[in-house]
């Protein structure tokens, strides 16, 4: 039973579909056929090609497409606004009327086209479409005042039409046309030319490559600073037409020996925008090369600035182009000073140098020779190289001198006898690809008789470049400014077990701990030390376990005084401790400590480690004089004042 009631319920439901599918189709058709019955033009007009209007003094606008762009081509050329075109186009496509009657019913009712206002039309509207032609003419409105009135394409209808056929079709010129000048987008610039005007006439052409960097092809070759360049581009785009002017006053405008050329190179188009005298303050005269029609702009000032001197505004002020990672060795040259290299190593050095953990692959090692000595080497300091390296690469022009410097301005500048000359190996630069190993050298001179300022120059290309003299203190010719600051770093099984801090002068105990009998770590220790010691001792501990110098400051170490920036200094306190591996007899160690001399600096020495002098990180610093102010220095709590007498009572 339950299956002949689905049957059932399935074959009414197909008759309803297929009844639904037969009723929708032919409304679907009745309502095509009334719709192309009230549309106006035909379905070709979906293919427009052109736009001409008139009005009944005669002025014309025409407007066509060319490619897939629509350009305004009278009264004079000029790129289309696409919103207003495509506005026109859709109000023409989909305009119906909302009735129509025959042109040869009007002598029946005494009537003419005149009567309609088409005898002489306000508007005539020739069209192209599909190879077609089609003409519009446009009368006078309805008494209602919101309809108008229409002759058909073949004249024998007056078609009565929506007023916002007027309203589209009327269109001011100046709502037609686009604002902007330039109609290449900045990422299909391939190339920017400017030429300036007498009496330099200077041309500069700037060239984007395929890795979108761009550089300079003339006057010179360099690279460009690509924001500059493409903000620039950027500025030149925005810039719109404020008025157009009647070509009886073209003499005024100094387009026949414009001020400014500028060049934009596109996909296989090109365009170029002359610039002459100024119209008003800020706005000037121009027209495109290829155009006829002449208009004002306003040009910002900066913009113009950039333009005139775009050899210099435009380009990349860096003075090195490479990547850190790329290094592979750095050499450093000073007057009197022997060569100092670093080298990158792949893998971690087999022997020599401090006791230091194994680097990773890619650290450093400091190579130094000495006359009638074989070369040798030491870890370096893999942070101090990446912040030196930063430097280099971040090192900025403050002005181009000289393109082309000739043999007085290398004396001038100091590049006969360099203050510092650096050498980059690179993994990267060399060969026709660009992909072989390469060299950067860097050199950089002074001028005695000027200060504050330093020179720099490349071997290849020796431009010359005034630079900040920061470049030379960041690059000291000195092995003990790039050795390792890891010092040493206790392996696991060592264990510091005693701790003691010596003045100097009296020869008596500051501070003294050691670790509990038996115990493998300073956690019992330390509960039992006293809280004001406490955090000085934890810190000393972890300094001790993994010794780290903030920088060395000479390069020999002396028992009887540390060498320091400021002169010899004497040694004032004496941190003894003791270190045991993996349960053995303990080995007594020391560092011999300066008076804090500033804020961040206290002096340490040693003569392990091959016998160095630096100064300690801060942590170590600050617990160090902790313990040494609050021994010798600290007066204590301020003791209460003593409480006044309580005033008499008065007296009656």
């Amino acid at each position: 039973m339950r299956s002949k009631v689905t049957v059932v319920l399935l074959f009414l439901n197909v008759v309803l579909f297929f009844y639904i599918f037969r009723f929708e189709e032919k409304w679907r058709a009745e309502r095509a056929t009334l719709e192309a019955r009230r549309r106006v033009l035909p379905a070709e007009i979906a293919s427009l090609e052109s736009f001409t209007r008139t009005t009944s003094d005669g002025a014309t606008v025409k407007l066509e497409k060319k490619g897939d762009a629509w350009w305004l081509t009278a009264p004079y050329e000029w790129p289309a606004n696409p919103n207003a075109v495509s506005r026109l186009h859709n109000e023409l496509q989909f305009l119906e009327h909302e009735t129509s009657f025959l042109v040869a019913d009007l002598p029946k009712s005494g009537q003419t086209l005149a009567d309609y206002g088409l005898a002489e039309p306000a508007l005539t509207v020739d069209l192209t479409a599909a190879g077609k032609s089609f003409r519009l003419l446009i009368g006078a409105d309805t008494r209602t005042g919101n309809r108008l009135y229409l002759l058909s394409p073949d004249t024998e209808r007056i078609h009565v039409v929506s007023r916002s056929l007027a309203e589209s079709v009327g269109m001011a010129l100046a709502d037609l046309r686009t604002d902007t000048l330039f109609t290449i987008p900045v990422f299909e610039v391939r190339s920017l030319n400017i030429q300036t005007g007498p009496p330099s006439n200077l041309k500069v052409r700037l060239r984007r490559d395929n890795a979108s960097r761009w550089g300079f092809e003339t006057p010179i070759l360099a690279r460009a600073n690509k924001a500059n360049v493409e903000v620039t581009i950027n500025a030149l785009n925005a810039l719109t037409a404020k008025s157009f002017l009647d070509r009886s006053e073209a003499d005024r405008t100094g387009l026949d020996s414009p001020s400014l050329r500028v060049t934009f190179e596109g996909n296989a188009r090109r365009e170029t925008l002359l610039l002459g005298s100024a119209a008003t303050p800020g706005e000037y005269y121009a027209r495109f090369e290829d155009k006829n029609v002449v208009f004002t702009t306003a040009v910002p000032a900066h913009l113009l600035e950039v333009l005139r001197a775009s050899q210099d505004e435009l380009r990349d002020r860096h003075v090195l182009d490479f990547d850190p990672a790329t290094v592979t060795s750095l050499n450093l040259r000073a007057p009197n000073q022997p060569a100092l290299s670093l080298q990158k190593l792949e893998t971690a050095p087999a022997s020599g140098g401090p006791a230091v953990a194994a680097p990773a692959p890619g650290a450093w090692q400091l190579i130094t020779r000495a006359d009638g000595q074989a070369p040798v080497t030491t870890a370096a300091d893999p942070d101090v190289i990446r912040d030196l390296l930063g430097r280099l690469e971040r090192l900025s022009v403050v002005k181009f001198l000289s393109d082309a410097p000739s043999a007085a301005d290398v004396e001038k500048y100091g590049f006969t006898e360099p203050e510092r000359e650096i050498t980059l190996g690179l993994t990267t630069g060399g060969g026709l690809d660009g992909r072989a190993p390469s060299t950067l050298v860097l050199q950089v001179g002074v001028d005695p008789g000027t200060t504050g300022t330093a020179f720099a120059r490349l071997t290849n290309p020796p431009f010359v470049y005034e630079i900040l003299p920061d470049i030379i203190e960041d690059t000291p010719v000195l092995a003990r400014h790039f050795r390792h600051r890891l010092l040493r770093k206790l392996p696991e099984g060592a264990l510091l077990t005693t701790v003691s801090l010596v003045d100097l002068t009296t020869g008596t105990p500051v501070f003294a701990q050691k670790i509990k009998e038996g115990e493998q770590t300073w956690t019992a220790t330390l509960a039992a030390t006293p809280e004001a010691t406490r955090p000085a001792l934890a810190a000393i501990l972890a300094q001790l376990t993994e010794l780290r110098a903030a920088a060395f400051t000479a390069d020999a170490f002396s028992p009887d005084h540390a060498d320091t920036p400021e002169g010899n200094r004497p040694w004032r306190y004496r941190l003894d401790y003791s270190v045991t591996f993996n349960g053995g007899p303990e080995i007594p160690a020391s560092l011999l400590l300066t008076e804090r001399l500033g804020g961040m600096t206290l002096v340490a020495g040693t003569a392990d480690f091959g016998g160095v002098v630096f100064t300690v990180t801060q942590p170590l610093l600050d617990a160090l004089f902790a313990l040494t102010y609050t021994a010798t220095q600290d007066p204590g709590p301020v003791e209460p004042a003593a409480a006044s007498p309580a005033p008499a009572a008065p007296k009656n």
